[in-house]
């Protein structure tokens, strides 16, 4: 289990998979577009998140490239499976039918969602 991400880490990643591999400079141009922080903290986070197993990096000269050891889409459904698992008894179900009772999704939402469940069944894409 890895640690989570913090709202700043989670912006550092966001930059890699916008962007794919990535090095130092790259992710501290993109970071710094909503936030005043320094090149050397960037490369702290990113070696943070290394150390956290959320990057990889390969050496490109003397620049190191960092590269998400995962899609976001693949880390967002492991975080939903652990609320699931601790929230919901493990009842996908129970989560859906909660997000539906409590508004969180739009009937646009619900429509969409309801189409991508008929089209996989189809065996569909």
């Amino acid at each position: 289990m890895r640690a989570p991400l913090t709202e700043l880490e989670n912006e550092v990643m966001q930059a890699v998979w916008d962007s794919g591999p990535s090095n130092v400079e790259a992710v501290h141009q993109k970071v710094s577009r909503k936030r005043a922080l320094k090149e050397a903290t960037i490369r702290t986070l990113l070696r943070r998140l290394e150390q956290k197993g959320y990057l990889r990096h390969e050496e490109d000269g003397r620049a190191y490239v960092y590269h998400a050891m995962e899609p976001a889409r693949s880390l967002a459904a492991r975080a939903v499976r652990q609320i699931i698992d601790r929230f919901c008894q493990g009842s996908v179900e129970e989560l859906v039918s909660g997000m539906v009772e409590a508004r969180v999704l739009s009937k646009g939402e619900l429509d969409r969602l309801e189409d991508f469940v008929k089209s996989q069944r189809r065996g569909g894409k």
